[in-house]
């Protein structure tokens, strides 16, 4: 394939749930395998590694299981992430682990994505991490769900009993926030439906997950509307080509900046045009998520990292006080009231206080415990903070770059929680 062209493809970031066992890691092995994606070398260690655990096929879960207790337990531990192409996209694939102990491992590798992959087993059903992940995904605001029904062939591709799984969760995700939700019957060891259309579901006449993954249309999921610049980081060369320049760098999160645009700068809400929009390939009339670029201003404002750029009649709130859902990532200690930590928004580092806890959800009945005081390893709950410096930001439904945050300790620069604001505190 073209060098060229590759790097002219839409990148999509993909994310695989599910329980424990659900066949995850196998399905992204068959998807690497029947892409051709993988070397003669690979598959020949892999032959030898299925043999050596004494398994009578060839397991492409030891694609993605890297780690050696995963290898040892048959189960996904940290997040794996495997790259592969097709010749219409470009895909970073998260493999998330099914465990419930490791679901902080599965909020870090669907926070980023445009799809994620369910999986359930035909044979045990729709189970409570089955919801969990589904849950998490939704409150990621993942915008495209796909649930794969898989090992039909252990429950003899019956129609019936795909048609009952999908009946149930549907039923269940009228309680979610999920835009589109897609349903495919497959089995990810024997291939059915994983590339190509499969003989044994006769009665399916949707397509394929690879299909899906390529014609699924994620380019309008961004925000196009509210421009949004963090700056990252100020340029200054100091050399004699270019004595003069200062260019602000950084990745739009949101709207299309364009060259001769007026724009705010916070927070000292001076006003100026962008006089030019620079890449490591050149200069670029425009500029939209997820670009990385240099902006140039016509007038000499005092920038640095950690301010905004956005455009005069559309701006994000700015406060310290902000209400969020978030969930802990920690098992050392709880996250209670009172708690003081770090907090990292786009690119701007502050303090911040936990007000308070208002309450804990639980993820199996979506029920609100507002007697909860606390939140504990894989808990999520919505939460008041105060913070030392005012925020630029959105409400995460409608912008996820600038709606997300993490937590850190400041003790031992652990990251302890991610975030995602609901709002500014009334």
């Amino acid at each position: 394939m073209d060098t060229q062209t590759t790097d002219r493809m839409e990148l999509v970031r993909l994310a695989t749930t599910g329980s424990v066992d659900d066949g995850k890691s196998t399905l992204i092995g068959r998807l690497l395998y029947d892409t051709k994606q993988i070397f003669e070398d690979q598959l020949e260690a892999i032959e030898e590694a299925s043999k050596r655990r004494g398994t009578d096929y060839v397991d492409l879960a030891l694609l993605t299981d890297g780690l050696r207790a995963e290898r040892e337990q048959g189960i996904t531990i940290d997040v794996a992430y495997r790259y592969f192409a097709t010749p219409k996209r470009k895909f970073v694939l998260a493999d998330t682990p099914g465990h419930v102990q490791y679901t902080r491992n599965m909020v870090t590798g669907a926070s980023t994505a445009d799809i994620a992959l369910i999986l359930i087993d035909a044979r045990k059903g729709i189970l409570e991490q089955t919801r969990r992940h589904s849950f998490i995904a939704s409150l990621l605001q993942v915008p495209h769900l796909v649930l794969c029904v898989n090992k039909m062939d252990l429950v003899d591709y019956s129609e019936d009993r795909y048609k009952e799984l999908v009946a149930e969760f549907r039923e269940f995700a009228t309680r979610l926030d999920i835009t589109d939700l897609r349903f495919v019957p497959v089995s990810a060891l024997k291939g059915d439906n994983i590339v190509s259309e499969s003989e044994n579901t006769p009665w399916y006449r949707g397509p394929s997950v690879l299909h899906l993954l390529e014609e699924i249309h994620v380019g309008s999921d961004r925000n196009m509307i509210d421009c949004r610049f963090p700056v990252q980081y100020v340029i200054r060369p100091h050399t004699m080509e270019h004595q003069d320049y200062r260019g602000y760098a950084g990745q739009v999160q949101g709207g299309v900046f364009k060259t001769g645009d007026e724009v705010i700068v916070l927070p000292a809400g001076f006003t100026t045009k962008i006089a030019s929009i620079d890449t490591f390939d050149g200069p670029v009339a425009e500029a939209a998520p997820p670009m990385s670029v240099v902006i140039r201003l016509e007038d000499e404002i005092d920038i640095s990292r950690g301010d905004m750029i956005c455009r005069p009649h559309n701006q994000p709130h700015v406060g310290q006080d902000l209400d969020a859902m978030v969930c802990w990532l920690s098992d050392s200690g709880g996250l209670t009231a009172g708690s003081k930590l770090a907090i990292k928004h786009t690119t701007r580092w502050a303090r911040a206080l936990v007000k308070d806890v208002q309450y804990r959800l639980d993820i199996n009945t979506l029920h609100r415990d507002e007697s909860a005081t606390s939140l504990a390893l894989n808990e999520i709950g919505r939460i008041r903070l105060r913070t030392t410096v005012p925020m630029f930001f959105d409400e995460y439904r409608r912008n996820r770059d600038t709606g997300s945050f993490i937590l850190v300790d400041e003790a031992n620069n652990n990251t302890v929680a991610a975030g995602m604001i609901t709002g500014p505190a009334v």
